[in-house]
């Protein structure tokens, strides 16, 4: 019997998603299919009768890639997860690289380069996890909670600039018109909360995840979560120094030749958020353990710059956050494999 292999590109938008099929018989490539279905239910059982009418198998042989666009690829994805059929959601910058000079774009187009891809890049691609329901939701919560808080702080913000100009009893006007939203506000963040605490203590691989982040020197109740939601709860086994490359705290070398010496820095590629709140644990940590008040000082006095040091720091949280899901064990003080552990994913790189 003849060996086939599938691979599925998809360009996904909001209202529709392109798909090219590439067959392989036999180390031969086939010619290219290519259909547009809505990006709906409907859409997809469209999408399915498509795929059988061409015989592909819902197996190891198929392989469907498309580029993370946040939310429009949901749809497929639970498609995918439910079917059984291997999917794999690529970082779009890398996808695009990969390509090389490419002239031209639609969206037929993308879909067919993306086929390309997936056939050329098949043994490096792993399948990304099946959607967990629950870690979607607490994606969608936290990122709700984001956004009441910018709303909330525009607010104070706006109104603590007003303060400097108006006088008191417009101001007091002002103030108590705003009351109700402020209030409304932080009323929607605390049932939010609440519901974030419920599906975590729901499930019990979540829960114990969390327990065990939140062991770790500098992390907090949120960013355990956050960190849970980007790893799709460690279900890909993700190292340490991976965690710590997304994250965007690990400094790379930046030099060429003889004509350009530049200091090790990090990468601008990076998950903003959880750097951020990163930082803010590695304040927290400086101001609530000696092990890093300790250290930051040290370097200081070392000269090293203070944002240099911070994110030595973050990198140290990671490498620990990373490390207690791995070995399923709550942190606990081990300095000198530590050390042997920062230097080697860390100090070598800086």
């Amino acid at each position: 019997m003849k060996r086939k292999q599938f691979f599925i590109g998809i360009d996904v938008s909001k209202p529709y998603f392109d798909a090219s099929l590439l067959v392989v018989i036999e180390h031969q490539k086939q010619e290219i299919q290519s259909q547009r279905f809505e990006n709906t239910r409907n859409g997809l059982k469209s999408f399915e009768k498509w795929l059988k009418s061409h015989k592909v198998t819902f197996d190891n042989q198929s392989l469907v890639v498309i580029e993370n666009t946040g939310i429009y690829h949901r749809l497929l994805w639970m498609f995918c997860s439910e079917k059984g059929l291997p999917l794999h959601i690529g970082n779009a910058a890398h996808i695009k690289w990969s390509f090389g000079i490419a002239r031209g774009k639609s969206d037929i187009i993308d879909s067919k380069r993306l086929c390309f891809y997936a056939a050329k890049e098949a043994d490096q691609l792993k399948p990304s996890p099946i959607l967990n329901q629950d870690i979607l939701k607490l994606k969608d919560l936290m990122s709700c909670r984001s956004k009441l808080l910018e709303q909330g702080n525009s607010i104070k913000h706006h109104l603590k600039e007003l303060k400097t100009s108006n006088d008191k009893s417009t101001q007091t006007l002002i103030e108590n018109a705003h009351k109700q939203a402020l209030s409304g506000l932080k009323a929607s963040i605390e049932k939010i909360e609440e519901q974030i605490k419920y599906i975590v203590e729901s499930d019990e691989k979540l829960l114990n995840n969390y327990r065990l982040l939140i062991t770790v020197p500098g992390i907090g109740h949120l960013t355990a979560i956050y960190i849970i939601c980007c790893t799709n709860n460690f279900i890909a086994k993700i190292t340490g120094k991976q965690l710590a490359c997304y994250a965007g705290v690990v400094p790379f070398e930046h030099s060429s030749g003889i004509s350009i010496k530049g200091r090790n820095r990090v990468h601008k590629m990076a998950n903003k958020e959880l750097k951020s709140m990163l930082h803010l644990c590695s304040l927290a940590a400086i101001q609530r353990y000696d092990e890093f008040k300790n250290y930051y000082d040290r370097k200081k006095q070392e000269g090293k710059h203070g944002l240099s040091i911070l994110n030595a720091i973050k990198n140290k949280i990671i490498l620990r956050a990373a490390a207690v899901i791995n070995n399923q064990k709550p942190y606990q003080e081990n300095k000198e494999y530590e050390s042997q552990l920062f230097r080697k994913n860390y100090l070598q790189k800086s």
